[in-house]
């Protein structure tokens, strides 16, 4: 190959290069203007008066950033009121509880509405107590009052594989129960009386929040599910029904229908509308694969399961 043939295909490499940079450029200034909208649009909604909306879903675990969000609704004055969507089937008692204060301090300023969408069991029940009305669908699925504490025992598996593990500990109950040998009896007494404590405070919660007897509370609090029309029967929930019902309530608490409802959602850990996908896409077609990082933008704030310690949580038996 000649110096003219080398210099054209160098100078070629060098165009489409300058052209690839400025398509990812443009991508990337793009997303950044539609960000800077987007967050303008939710100021901007924000500032006017409004009905704040926060959706609770998944498994509940101690969310700091759902709480700062609902302390800065209960101190906006332009959010007449709050309305909590649940769908969860429960999670950690603590992250319930937490919740469920946070919720509480909001309804001490603005009317607060529980919305119970297709599951709010156990801590999502909790969550679901703080409002000032419970609204549920007929065929919801919410109750399942309770604590559970379940962790592996693996010490069959350890015997087959001829593993043992030797522990010495400062005292017995030191690092009970544990997975590597069957509980002791005063192991199991001890986590039986944290759960025992743990599901006395929620019996009592529902006995207080649902103003029912507390051997009516108790006698619901079985582990049991229910459908939304079982949990009205049950003064479980106060209404059956959806967004109607959820604005008549709050045309009584003098909250007008005419003010828009506005989600209050967390800040995004990844470009809005899916933009962070679409300029992946785009740079690897522009030749661009050696970016990994792109690769994973929209699982960048991912939620993590890991639930330790006492559980509310409703689990479907998969035997």
């Amino acid at each position: 190959m000649d110096e003219l043939a080398i210099a054209d295909r160098r100078s070629l490499r060098r165009k489409l290069s300058f052209w690839r940079w400025t398509a990812a450029a443009i991508l990337v200034l793009g997303g950044f203007a539609l960000i800077a909208f987007s967050g303008w649009t939710e100021v901007s909604e924000r500032a006017r008066e409004h009905v704040a909306r926060v959706t609770v879903s998944g498994v509940i675990q101690d969310n700091r950033e759902l709480v700062e969000r609902l302390e800065r609704i209960a101190e906006s004055k332009s959010a007449k009121a709050l309305i909590v969507t649940i769908s969860s089937p429960g999670g950690t008692t603590y992250g319930g509880e937490v919740l469920y204060k946070a919720i509480r301090k909001v309804a001490a300023k603005k009317p607060v509405v529980a919305d119970v969408r297709t599951l709010a069991a156990s801590a999502g029940y909790m969550i679901a107590l703080a409002g000032d009305r419970i609204v549920a669908g007929e065929t919801s699925i919410t109750g399942s009052i309770g604590v559970i504490f379940q962790y592996p025992q693996v010490k069959q598996l350890m015997d087959k594989v001829g593993v043992s593990l030797e522990s010495i500990k400062s005292r017995p109950l030191k690092a009970e129960p544990s997975p590597f040998h069957p509980p002791s009896p005063e192991a199991r007494a001890m986590i039986q009386t944290m759960i025992d404590d743990s599901y006395n405070w929620f019996v009592d919660l529902v006995a207080e929040r649902r103003k029912l007897p507390r051997p009516e509370a108790l006698a619901l609090a079985d582990g049991r599910i229910f459908t939304g029309r079982q949990a009205f029967q049950g003064k479980l929930v106060d209404t059956i029904g959806g967004d109607d019902e959820i604005r008549a309530f709050l045309a009584e608490r003098k909250v007008s229908k005419d003010l828009p409802v506005v989600d209050w959602e967390a800040p995004g850990g990844s470009f809005p509308f899916g933009l962070s996908t679409v300029v992946s896409n785009w740079l690897k077609l522009l030749g661009y694969d050696a970016l990994p990082a792109m690769n994973g933008l929209e699982k960048v704030g991912g939620d993590k399961l890991f639930l330790d310690g006492l559980v509310s949580v409703w689990q479907v038996d998969a035997q």
